[in-house]
């Protein structure tokens, strides 16, 4: 279990602090993470990789020359939110453009999306690569859907090296997809991980038992089968990646034996021992191998093999030189230190002018957000617990950082004189940036599109309030992809925005039409423990959730149940 730590919400930035403490000839820190301090080539591509907590050395550990120009990280086991992702970018640009790297998750998918457009808008070119090693996460014909997990690595290491050769934009993003192509990995668990603060793993295998195909974010395996010897674990992991092996792939391979946080390194070499000897046995060269903890998962006791299948230009690539704090190869000669070319814009918020009513529309609001605060704290452990039945465990936590960041955003809009539509604004951006992940990102575009409904005029009544959470649900469903049905927060979202919109039609105040939407939140998001999940990281996982509700539906019906209360109590008609 994860032992040493103060406040588990601060876990991430309190670790990142001391990443950079110890690394400060290396790393500097900015907004969202960390960047090189070594010189870099002018016009050369910035590689910025990153992803959440609970994995390293990745990804702040694979920041330096050779490799990457800069890490985001988010919090633990969710992404970084789109404007630390901006805001790493714009430190390590440096006049050749950005490639964006990351493992594909839902939430990773739309921050750093998000992120690319915006700087894109900016004037800087960006191209993206998503890792999708995991071959157990979808079907070959899927390879979209898959999981990014220890093959990030050799992606990460070929962008990085194309990129200090001097490659252009389109070449460093084509031979990047094309080591992610050749990828494979699968991985095998012996025990879960603990979140920091949790009392339980997220998940448990029984003893005397492996599970396979397991995600490095608490995610149960798959199938599970009986502990095998460490030659039986070689066979099974070498025979499922050869089965696996790329149309044209040659006879040189990368291969990375990864130990996934408590296994130790005399066991790897054990188990490596024989993957060397069965590789051999099937012509199979392995180049540079790596053997140790590169993608880890807390203290998970596990392993997983990755392969990728080489050519010339793969291969010079890989075995190039590289330095960081984790990763090392070859000599470095550094390039001269050349001063970026974009700084990190300024976090400032500033306030639009609003008028009485809507500065008072802000009060309560802020008087909401703080009972938001309050029911997510005391709600944390519960939504935890939910989400870790196949997902990742990590719900509560986004939510919690996210709540207070909002509350605290909330307080100090409406005690600088913001109208509604400003505070709302100002908690989104606030819920978005200190989250992360796939419900940081959707909150933020839900507090976002009903504060520009708002506006700073006026006391919003119970139309206004109506076409204020359509808006949300618009905007949260176009940003996720989401449907009725496919087990996720849209499942009550959707009917509270219906039943809000049907008693406002029917004469309803505000309070009383809260009071319609939280019901039927309350009842729709019990209901999703009938559904399989479509979305997210559940997915792989789907009929391990059937009988237990959807972590964001419920902790949407929560904060609903919370606005109304809040409303009742002051017996006001604001949203």
């Amino acid at each position: 279990m994860t032992r040493l730590f103060n406040d588990p919400a601060a876990f991430a930035d309190e670790m990142l602090d001391g990443f950079v403490a110890a690394h400060a000839h290396r790393v500097r820190p900015v907004p969202g993470g960390v960047v090189t301090n070594a010189g870099r080539a002018p016009e050369s591509v910035a590689v910025v990789v990153g992803g959440g907590s609970g994995h390293y050395p990745a990804f702040a550990g694979l920041v330096g020359p050779g490799l990457a120009d800069g890490a985001v990280i988010g919090n633990v086991f969710a992404s970084p939110s789109a404007r630390q992702v901006a805001a790493v970018a714009l430190a390590a640009e440096h006049g050749g453009g950005v490639l964006l790297s990351y493992g594909n998750y839902a939430g990773d998918c739309l921050n750093f999306d998000a992120a690319q457009d915006e700087l894109r808008a900016a004037g800087i070119a960006v191209e993206t690569v998503r890792v999708t090693d995991d071959i157990f996460s979808a079907p070959g014909d899927e390879r979209d859907k898959r999981r990014g997990i220890a093959g990030d690595l050799v992606v990460f290491k070929v962008a990085g090296a194309a990129a200090a050769e001097g490659r252009s934009l389109t070449e460093v993003a084509a031979l990047a997809r094309h080591a992610n192509e050749r990828t494979r990995t699968m991985g095998v668990a012996f025990s879960g991980c603990t979140l920091p603060g949790a009392a339980e793993p997220l998940f448990s295998v029984p003893s005397g038992r492996m599970a396979i195909g397991l995600g490095i974010h608490g995610e149960p395996g798959l199938e599970e089968t009986r502990l095998p010897t460490a030659d039986e674990l070689a066979s099974l992991l070498v025979d499922c990646l050869l089965a696996e092996r790329p149309a044209g792939a040659g006879n040189r391979a990368a291969v990375l034996l990864n130990g996934l946080g408590s296994v130790k390194h005399e066991e790897l070499f054990i188990v490596y021992g024989q993957i060397s000897r069965l590789l051999a046995q099937v012509g199979i060269t392995v180049v540079a191998p790596e053997v140790g903890e590169l993608c880890t998962s807390f203290d998970m006791a596990g392993v997983s093999l990755t392969m990728t299948w080489l050519d010339e230009d793969l291969e010079r690539l890989w075995l190039a030189p590289a330095d960081s704090a984790a990763f090392h190869r070859g000599s470095i000669v550094a390039a001269p230190a050349a001063p970026a070319v974009h700084s990190v814009r300024s976090s400032a918020p500033e306030y639009a002018p609003a008028d009485t009513a809507s500065q008072e529309a802000a009060a309560t609001l802020a008087e909401v957000f703080a009972a938001i605060e309050a029911t997510v704290d005391a709600h944390a452990e519960q939504l935890g617990h939910i989400d870790a039945v196949a997902g990742d465990g990590d719900h509560g936590i986004g939510m919690q950082r996210g709540a207070r960041a909002a509350a605290a955003a909330a307080r100090q809009a409406h005690g600088r004189g913001a109208g509604a539509g400003t505070l709302l604004a100002a908690a989104g951006d606030a819920w978005a940036e200190r989250a992360g992940g796939t419900s940081g990102a959707l909150w933020g575009i839900a507090l976002r599109r009903i504060g520009q409904v708002v506006g700073d005029t006026g006391r919003p009544g119970p139309d206004v309030t109506a076409r204020a959470l359509r808006s949300a649900r618009d905007g949260i469903c176009a940003a996720g992809g989401a449907e009725l049905g496919d087990k996720t927060m849209v499942d009550a979202l959707i009917p509270l925005d219906e039943a809000f919109a049907a008693a406002v039609r029917d004469g309803a105040t505000t309070t009383d039409a809260w009071a319609a939407a939280a019901t039927a939140a309350e009842q729709a998001a019990a209901d999703t423990c009938n559904l399989l999940p479509r979305k997210g990281r559940a997915r792989p996982h789907a009929e391990r959730s059937l009988g237990t509700p959807d972590a964001g539906a419920v902790s949407l019906s929560l904060i609903a149940r919370t606005v109304h209360s809040v409303l009742s109590s002051r017996k006001v008609s604001t949203p």
